[in-house]
């Protein structure tokens, strides 16, 4: 699938401005765990991410980095740090498109390679290695 830059979230005027994402954090916190530098997702605990298109963000103190992990498009799992290059805001996936998109009005585009297509960003996102083994995402971070 080739990303399609031209598509965009529909997003009011107020979310755009307050950088509020459209993402949430998994319905169920236990389907992920920390350590070693790794992060394991159970994907039968994190229903979000059973079909194409869908996203989870995974935030704690105690993670090195905000994660948006989405089930792409593509049909291949993708982990981004979850924080444009423009601002820091966070990131959503754009439906249909094979893309990622920073949730405020800039609208900093980036295909799923963390590649910027447009909008206000500067360079490309920071991408994790992400891997799946018997039922669980395995996201290595630096």
């Amino acid at each position: 699938m080739k990303p399609d830059a031209s598509k965009t979230l529909k997003r009011n005027i107020f979310q755009r401005l307050f950088g509020k994402c459209a993402t949430h954090e998994p319905k169920d916190p236990s389907c992920w765990t920390y350590s070693d530098n790794r992060i394991e997702i159970d994907l039968h605990k994190a229903s979000e991410l059973s079909n194409p298109g869908g996203a989870i963000r995974i935030e704690s103190e105690d993670l090195p980095e905000r994660l948006l992990v989405i089930h792409g498009d593509d049909g291949n799992y993708h982990a981004f740090r979850n924080e444009c290059t423009h601002g820091k805001r966070r990131l959503d996936p754009v439906p249909g498109a094979g893309t990622v998109q920073c949730c405020s009005i800039g609208k900093s585009t980036f295909d799923y390679d963390g590649n910027l297509l447009g909008g206000s960003a500067k360079s490309n996102l920071t991408t994790f290695p992400a891997e799946v083994t018997d039922g669980r995402l395995v996201v290595s971070l630096p």
